[in-house]
């Protein structure tokens, strides 16, 4: 086993003041003065990166099994809020729920939310969600990814009575905005726990098994709403509220006992609490040793220091200076994509197929057929990208989805009789999805956990997804009116609006989306660093140990001693 300094592993390791922890981050970046120990912390460093960029598909999934299920549970925690959040655009579908909380429209002769209202509770959950990823930065920096999650899953239990027991509009807002603040950990910390505790060959399956989780949240509750067509008392929306609690208890267990990031310990000087978890992410028997966890510690706190040098502090602030102002661009653009392209119609599918001229009973099994669709595309994406890297899939399948909202379009505009053309709405809305969940929804995930630096991935992360709850937050605004029969009427028409703000996201993409596939954090730190163009990111080839090998053979040569920058 590698000894770096002492054999009194408890006093470096355990010891957890400030003074200890700078002097372990001294220590572990190559800088303790000793040029035998700062080699071999060097060359640790390196045997770990390349054992990661040339381990294969099998052994990385033999080795890293355990991990691969802790990231699972994390990633559970978004049925939740998929489920969640596909209930409201289908109770405005709901005769039970219109006639409950709803107004009578006289000329269709049937009760419906007022289109204020509809906006109203669309925006309420995405300021929640705005205000809550602020306390998520500050709580997952503090006290780290589990603790936040858990916290998260206890006030969302309580803020769930408030949806099961509202009697007006005013207390479901009020239920659906602190539900929205609640849900603020799912977000953005299920991605970076994944791209945590993935080495590089894993790290897009399970970051796009996010989206996986979203489809079947998504799924289960486009079930539960059809299983309830026929209902017609409160029990046909109390129901579904009441679903939500059956989560809470399992995955909330999962976690308590989950390991903690790696890489966030080691940015906190934890570096023996690092190996640990280590050594939990990965299988016994698999030949993943102690030894191996320390040169893994050496890796990441390598790469920390890279970080380091380029920004220090690790605030939201700093993800707006130096390199990491382009990596938060991308980020927050990246998801931004994801709203330009019409997702926000597979939301509202139910309703926005009711107001194509489908039945309720028709239009609930349409949506559920089309998240079916949604899961076999999100599964079919890991088998895509082992042959085509995340920017090739993004450009093609953002171009392909705005075809396919300007069919959809064109569909509104064509006047005929019969329900021919309605069905054709609702086959392209399938097709969509099946596309969407196949290229934009899951490669997105990917691409957001692993753009931003190590330093500050989750606030990056956290970033990327406030942008994408504002964009949520003004489509909310719009949607209704565009969709509604008393306001602005669009229904399939709104498919030329979808088509509009969709080309505008193909040209950024084009133009601003590097590839990340197959790099090593390190790698990405250097790239983004010498400033190397988008569409040049995957055939550039850089040595993120290529400074520090130098300035270690200058300073042997001079009689120094080595630091890793």
């Amino acid at each position: 086993m590698t000894s770096y300094a002492t054999d009194d592993k408890d006093k470096i390791y355990t010891e957890h003041s400030e003074n200890a922890i700078s002097s372990d981050l001294e220590y572990r970046g190559g800088q303790t003065g000793n040029e035998k120990q700062d080699a071999q912390y060097l060359a640790d460093a390196i045997e770990a990166t390349k054992e990661q960029k040339d381990q294969g598909f099998k052994s990385a999934f033999s080795q890293y099994g355990p991990a691969m299920l802790w990231s699972i549970v994390f990633s559970s925690a978004i049925i939740m809020e998929g489920y969640d959040t596909l209930l409201l655009g289908q109770f405005y579908a709901q005769p039970a729920f219109a006639r409950r909380f709803g107004k009578l429209n006289p000329v269709k002769g049937i009760y419906e939310i007022p289109t204020k209202w509809q906006t109203s509770l669309g925006v309420s959950t995405q300021i929640g969600n705005i205000l809550g990823l602020q306390i998520t930065g500050w709580a997952s920096e503090r006290f780290g990814y589990r603790i936040t999650m858990l916290v998260a899953l206890i006030c969302l239990t309580g803020f769930l009575f408030i949806q099961f027991f509202a009697a007006n509009l005013g207390m479901l807002l009020a239920g659906y905005l602190l539900l929205g603040v609640s849900l603020f950990a799912f977000q953005t910390l299920t991605v970076s726990y994944a791209a945590d505790v993935m080495p590089v060959r894993l790290r897009q399956y399970l970051t796009t098994y996010v989206n996986l989780c979203w489809v079947i949240g998504q799924i289960i509750s486009s079930g539960v709403n059809r299983a309830l067509v026929g209902n017609e008392t409160e029990w046909a929306y109390k129901i579904p509220f009441a679903i939500q609690w059956v989560w809470v208890l399992p995955i909330g267990l999962g976690i308590a006992f989950a390991p903690e990031s790696p890489w966030w310990l080691t940015k906190k000087g934890r570096f023996a609490d690092a190996e640990r978890s280590l050594m939990r992410l990965t299988s016994r028997g698999s030949g993943f040793t102690e030894d191996d966890a320390k040169k893994q510690v050496a890796m990441m706190d390598h790469t920390n220091q890279l970080e380091m040098a380029s920004t220090s502090g690790v605030q939201f602030t700093d993800c707006f200076k130096g390199t990491n102002l382009r990596r938060t661009e991308i980020a927050c653009i990246v998801w931004l994509v994801q709203q330009l392209c019409g997702s926000p119609l597979m939301g509202n599918a139910t309703y926005f197929l009711k107001q194509a001229g489908l039945s309720e009973s028709t239009a609930s099994t349409l949506n559920l057929i089309m998240f079916a669709i949604g899961a076999i595309g999100t599964v079919s994406s890991w088998w895509l990208m082992q042959f085509a890297g995340r920017r090739t899939i993004y450009l093609w399948g953002s171009a392909t989805l705005n075809v396919l909202m300007l069919v959809t379009g064109v569909l509104g505009t064509i006047k005929s009789k019969g329900d021919g053309k309605n069905y054709a709405t609702g086959a392209i809305l399938i097709l969509f999805t099946g596309l969407y969940d196949l290229t934009v929804g899951p490669v997105c995930y990917s691409l957001v956990a692993e753009i931003g630096s190590t330093r500050l991935r989750a606030k990056t992360v956290i970033l990327a997804r406030n942008l994408y709850n504002i964009g949520g937050l003004v489509i909310n605004i719009i949607n209704p009116y565009m969709l509604n029969s008393t306001a602005w009427n669009l229904a399939a028409k709104s498919g030329y609006v979808w088509f509009g703000t969709g080309i505008l996201g193909t040209i950024w993409v084009f133009f601003r989306l590097p590839e990340p596939a197959g790099r090593t954090y390190g790698e990405l730190d250097i790239l983004f660093e010498r400033k190397i163009p988008a569409r040049l990111f995957s055939k550039t080839e850089v040595d993120e140990f290529e400074a520090a090998e130098r300035d270690a053979a200058n300073n042997a040569a001079g009689g120094g001693h080595a630091i890793a920058h």
